[in-house]
């Protein structure tokens, strides 16, 4: 199979009633690497929007149904951390979204998912800088701090 270079990606902040964001403690390519602490998303599959993209992956990776997704608020290419991701070049859509909070659903997940994901919790920026783990991309907390 050809190696993927690049992926597009959309990226989703779920914030709840109190300000904190939905946040999975998961593995990227390799259990070898510590886990990471990410928003909801991912990639954009062939002929998918990045709206479309963000629409699906949340209903896939939390259980929550929207019917429509503001415009993104970031747009633009980034270099993947390669302890993550085994594709070298990237761009992402950054979404936010304000519901009521509530407990993600694993029905839609993957195997992959299913073997990844440690744990989720809803977070302010201030405990995710807080807390033991890393978390990606480097600038999470002060992208959360600019939208929440």
């Amino acid at each position: 199979s050809a190696i993927v270079t690049f992926r597009a990606t959309s990226r989703v902040l779920l914030f709840d009633e109190t300000g904190r964001t939905l946040l999975f403690l998961q593995y990227g390519k390799s259990h070898d690497v510590p886990a990471r602490w990410i928003t909801p998303g991912g990639g954009v599959d062939p002929g998918e929007s990045h709206d479309e993209a963000a629409l699906r992956e949340v209903v896939e990776e939390t259980g929550l149904v929207l019917d429509s997704i503001e415009p993104p608020f970031r747009d633009e290419d980034f270099v993947p951390d390669q302890r993550w991701h085994p594709y070298q070049t990237g761009h992402w859509a950054w979404y936010s979204v304000t519901t009521t909070r509530f407990e993600p659903a694993r029905d839609g997940w993957t195997e992959e998912e299913r073997a990844d994901v440690i744990d989720w919790r809803w977070m302010t920026a201030d405990e995710l800088e807080a807390d033991e783990h890393e978390f990606e991309p480097p600038e999470l907390a002060d992208i959360i701090r600019g939208r929440g």
